[in-house]
């Protein structure tokens, strides 16, 4: 986008106050490009935090861990749909692995680092910058007591601190990406034995400590300086504050560090409660963006119980909540659907596990934090990633807690009995939950996104997803791109990409940047009964009342338990004239055939069949289509694959009802 039409339409979406501090901060940045408010550590003192990560656990394959360190001592390294790439070790860490450019050291604050002829995929270069690998090096050590890893971890951080001066060039830009680093180099500290590591000793293991010490400093300083504030207080503002936080908390060597203990634990407790609704949901509306912020959550809870920083009672029933809310999303399968954007990001990779999943892993470590057998049931099975936050004692309560026998009597149609979640816009229809014949039907209902550019949010109102015995058959294609690749991003967030009506070919939000939406579809539920013969569901939006003649979308859901029938009504209510089409996206293991008036989906050996009576309107099929974008899944940031994607489009004159009835198979049919 013009980078003049970007900024126009950002001041649209912000008030006087966030101007005013954007302006301050801009002032700021200027002066800290002539040297006057940069960080100046002084000598930190040596106190010392307590551990919060098991130091010693009993994985599942420690040689996987060995391996994944082996390939980042070759220099091969993961970075999205780059695997294996070969960045050297160390790595250029100021160069995008993607395109090959190599950003400038010029003043971080100031450099547009949106600009992909500048730097490239940003998304690219900070990934690596994140310092996963560190982590994964020093578990190899724990794991190995081989010095080589160890070794490799002060290799990469010696080689970051003299490619990467500070406040220079692209990693200097993001108190995000500032945080994320903070929070791996406080866990590899950790496994590094803390202040006692071997490779603290000499003076030349002195002098790197304190290069080392420095750089937290100075990561502090510019996190408690550059806040995301206003319209920006998303997941952002909520990782700056986790990463303040473990600074803080990890080393509190500097006279500084107290007050910015306290300014990142209210500002956690605070935003947990904010961008968390009651009901579980995270506000942002992607359920990616759920898992990082209950995961942020989860691992300052844990650094905090080890250090005398306890969280409040409201802070972790806010957690529990989020958690219920991924138990009843997460199909017997274990998939969860893919709504709003995702990255892929993780906080810190503790894993190597092949198959590792993690929203069982949220489920499988809230199950032994809250004592929760349900929990423990649906994550199924205490991963890697669980074992090395609680440890042996950890994996011994999960093992309880999954003996235990369902606590009262099991509600109608399912284990996990919360399936309305009125703030956050989500109802979960089906039978037979966490079984071989569940079916399982998630709609959205929910607004766009968090706050006024609402950065995450797609335009998906009264879109669902549908699953039958742990096989997705409808789903939400996923995200792909962020920063490039401007066709794509509008796509994969457009209403044309979800389970939905669009009207007169645009989308029920208006796009106003990558990041920013600048009108906002707003939808609601009217109506939700649920009993032992039919779940029931009629919601609405208004993204399409500016239209000159204005159509409100109505969508009713029926699901008769008994036939295993869906039936879908949608009801546009208008004066005149508009073209409308109705998407399916079908995953991309249904095989999908269009017959007359009707579509058979074959579903991992199981027919699906959508009819839509009533109508002359014949449905088509795409796959895989470039212009304009239809029929692909993005399973992964920055990849994608073909799937088939069904349309029925055509004209109405005036009020109409559009029909959709869905006929699904027993698992013992």
């Amino acid at each position: 986008m013009n980078p003049f039409l970007w900024k126009l339409n950002r001041l649209r979406v912000m008030g006087l106050a966030e101007i005013a501090y954007r302006v301050r901060q801009a002032l700021q940045a200027r002066l800290e490009q002539r040297g006057i408010g940069l960080a100046r550590p002084g000598v930190p003192s040596d106190r010392v935090s307590s551990p919060w990560c098991a130091m010693q656990p009993t994985v599942q394959d420690s040689e996987s861990y060995r391996a994944a360190a082996d390939q980042i001592l070759f220099g091969r390294f993961d970075v999205f749909a780059l695997h294996g790439v070969e960045l050297g070790f160390p790595p250029r860490w100021n160069r995008d692995p993607k395109t090959g450019i190599e950003a400038p050291l010029t003043f971080g604050k100031t450099l547009n680092y949106r600009d992909e002829h500048v730097v490239g995929d940003i998304k690219y270069v900070w990934e690596p910058n994140r310092h996963l690998e560190l982590v994964t090096l020093a578990q190899a050590w724990r794991l190995t007591g081989e010095m080589k890893y160890a070794v490799g971890c002060r290799t990469l951080l010696e080689s970051w601190f003299e490619q990467c001066p500070y406040p220079l060039g692209p990693n200097w830009t993001s108190s995000l990406e500032h945080a994320v680093r903070l929070l791996n180099w406080s866990v590899t500290w950790q496994l590094l034995d803390e202040v006692g590591s071997p490779l603290f000793a000499g003076v030349n293991g002195q002098a790197f400590r304190r290069r080392w010490l420095d750089s937290i400093y100075q990561h502090c300083h510019f996190i408690a300086g550059n806040f995301s504030k206003y319209s920006s207080a998303n997941n952002h503002l909520f990782g700056e504050y986790m990463g303040l936080f473990i600074g803080a908390l990890m080393w509190p060597c500097w006279r500084e560090s107290a007050r910015w203990l306290e300014t990142a634990w209210a500002g956690l407790e605070e935003e947990a409660l904010k961008q968390n609704a009651p009901d579980g949901v995270n506000r942002e509306q992607a359920i990616w963006y759920h898992h990082e912020v209950a995961d942020m959550m989860l691992l300052c809870g844990l650094a905090g119980k080890a250090n005398g920083s306890e969280f409040s009672v409201a802070w972790w029933d806010r957690l529990e909540a989020m958690l219920e809310f991924i138990a009843a999303l997460m199909d017997v399968g274990g998939k969860v659907p893919m709504i709003g954007d995702s990255d892929d990001a993780v906080m810190v990779r503790f894993s190597r596990e092949p198959e590792f999943n993690a929203y069982r892993s949220l489920l499988a470590t809230g199950a032994v934090l809250f004592e929760r057998e349900d929990f423990s049931r649906k994550a199924g099975a205490f991963d890697d990633k669980s074992r090395w936050l609680l440890g042996e004692r950890g994996a011994l309560d999960f093992v309880y807690l999954a003996a235990l026998p369902s606590s009262g009597p099991p509600p109608v149609g399912g284990e996990i009995a919360k399936r309305a979640f009125p703030e956050g816009g989500y109802y979960i229809l089906g039978d037979q939950f966490d079984t071989p014949d569940e079916v399982r039907i998630v709609v959205d209902a929910g607004p766009l996104g968090y706050l006024s550019i609402a950065a995450h949010g797609h335009a998906d109102a009264l879109a669902f997803t549908l699953s039958a015995g742990g096989h997705e058959i409808l789903i939400d294609p996923g995200t792909y791109a962020y920063h490039t690749q401007k066709k794509w991003r509008d796509y994969f967030r457009g209403t044309s990409a979800h389970n939905t009506v669009r009207v007169d070919g645009i989308d029920q939000s208006m796009i106003g940047g990558n990041f920013m939406w600048l009108k906002h579809a707003r939808a609601w539920c009217e109506q939700w009964q649920s009993d032992a013969a039919r779940d029931f569901f009629v919601g609405a939006h208004d993204g399409y009342q500016h239209l000159q003649d204005p159509v409100l979308h109505q969508r009713t859901l029926e699901f008769d338990k008994a036939a295993r029938i869906l039936r879908v009504a949608d009801t546009l209510t208008c004066k005149g004239p508009h073209q409308v089409e109705l998407f399916w996206h079908f995953s991309e293991s249904c095989r999908v055939q269009v017959s007359g008036n009707e579509i058979s989906a074959l579903c991992d050996g199981r027919t699906v069949r959508f009819l839509m009576p009533g109508t002359v309107w014949l449905p088509s099929v795409v796959s895989g289509q470039e212009t304009p974008p239809l029929g692909w899944v993005s399973r992964h940031f920055d990849e994608k694959c073909n799937s088939s994607s069904v349309t029925w489009s055509g004209q109405i004159s005036g009020t109409t009802t559009l029909n959709t009835e869905i006929r699904l198979w027993r698992h013992d049919s």
